[in-house]
């Protein structure tokens, strides 16, 4: 949570502090999470997870695809040290993300504030496809603009 409090000092990431940051980390119905290690210290993260209630980027893909929501991964709580970026670790860590939701079957899906101007350039460095920027409603007081991206095929 150390290297979680300093991207959110240094970018702003997650948007909303979360209460309890571990629980945030952990939260949802998980596929699975990874850290990244460099030189014997975390410097990384990233989970993937099955749909959940408000995710945008999987209705987006289903209706492309005209499949069931239930066939895309959420990929998410990606973030890297910024003392460690410049490694190619977002990268790694995304494609772990990716194989993982591959080998269950499933299409690796995210969604981005547009705000996060440098996330949203590694995916697309990586192929991920902008399906859509659309507002969303995190709370009655807080409407944000997210970019809904899909892995590449």
């Amino acid at each position: 949570m150390r290297i979680l409090a300093e991207v959110h000092a240094h970018d702003g990431y997650p948007v909303n502090w979360p209460d309890r940051p571990g629980e945030w980390l952990t939260h949802g119905p998980s596929l699975g999470s990874w850290v990244a290690e460099l030189e014997g210290r975390l410097v990384g993260h990233v989970s993937l997870s099955r749909v959940g209630e408000g995710d945008l980027a999987p209705v987006l893909w289903s209706e492309r695809k005209g499949a069931p929501p239930g066939t895309t991964a959420v990929v998410g709580r990606l973030f890297v040290s910024p003392q460690a970026r410049g490694r190619r670790i977002g990268a790694l860590l995304i494609g772990r993300a990716v194989r993982e939701a591959r080998r269950h079957g499933l299409h690796p899906v995210l969604d981005v504030v547009t705000s996060d101007t440098a996330a949203a350039a590694l995916y697309e460095r990586l192929g991920w496809e902008l399906m859509a920027t659309v507002e969303q409603r995190w709370s009655p007081q807080q409407t944000v603009a997210v970019s809904c991206y899909a892995a590449p095929s």
